[in-house]
């Protein structure tokens, strides 16, 4: 290499000094420009070129307020089975308890269907049950008249069964009928038997249901007339009859 003069060396190192400098600066320049670029790169949250894209945190599903699935929810006003308010009562008669007399309350009326003639004909006698629980009733009852109406001076009728004796189930307030169909009298005023037997006339009846115990009835409409001491009488039932 020549030797340079002092003169081309102060010249040489000016220029060499303004090549360094323009060059530092263009370096300089496309660091700042590489920089912004990589600033400006989608989902970059400056955490570093691996991160991954913010996104917003997910809303939770609105709720539809039905139960969700698996779950069973009783109908409304209706208890679980099982649980408070289930029913307690006996639903078949075998489940229940025979009525006591003390459980009943008997009542009579007159028959709609009754034999012709002057005489009562036939009577419907009804029991309801007045206790706070079911029980049931079977069977053909008893019927005597009450001499005077004093259940001491009981005249017995001798009683023909009529239709299949079966327990019948009485809720609280639920009633039973029986029908009593006599031999009727026949005529005017006092009337005849066809038997040639003397009518017979009770202010009230003694009616005995097997296993409930006797109960006492009467008429609303006058006393009851009948001749030869003889009645009908069909298995209590839950159909009232006529």
């Amino acid at each position: 290499m020549p030797e340079l003069l002092s003169g081309d060396r102060m010249q040489y190192g000016t220029q060499y000094r303004t090549g360094v400098r323009r060059a530092a600066l263009a370096m300089a320049t496309v660091s700042a420009a590489a920089l912004f670029m990589t600033a400006c790169q989608p989902g970059d949250d400056g955490a570093g070129s691996g991160s991954s894209p913010s996104r917003p945190p997910a809303e939770p599903a609105a709720s539809s307020g039905a139960p969700s699935a698996g779950t069973s929810t009783p109908p409304s006003g209706k208890a679980s089975p099982g649980g408070a308010g289930s029913p307690s009562a006996p639903s078949t008669p075998a489940a229940a308890k025979a009525c006591g007399v003390s459980d009943l309350e008997a009542s009579m009326r007159q028959a709609e269907d009754r034999p012709d003639g002057t005489g009562t004909g036939a009577a419907v006698v009804r029991f309801t049950n007045t206790s706070a629980v079911p029980c049931t009733v079977q069977g053909h009852p008893t019927v005597a008249g009450a001499g005077n109406g004093s259940p001491d001076k009981n005249h017995p009728l001798a009683v023909t069964p009529s239709g299949a004796a079966s327990k019948v189930l009485l809720a609280p307030g639920g009633k039973a009928w029986t029908k009593l169909t006599f031999v009727q009298v026949q005529g005017e005023a006092d009337g005849y038997c066809e038997s040639g037997s003397t009518p017979v006339t009770y202010p009230t009846l003694v009616v005995g249901l097997p296993g409930a115990g006797s109960h006492q009835v009467a008429l609303d409409d006058g006393v009851l007339a009948e001749c030869d001491d003889t009645v009908t009488v069909t298995a209590v039932s839950a159909t009232e009859p006529s």
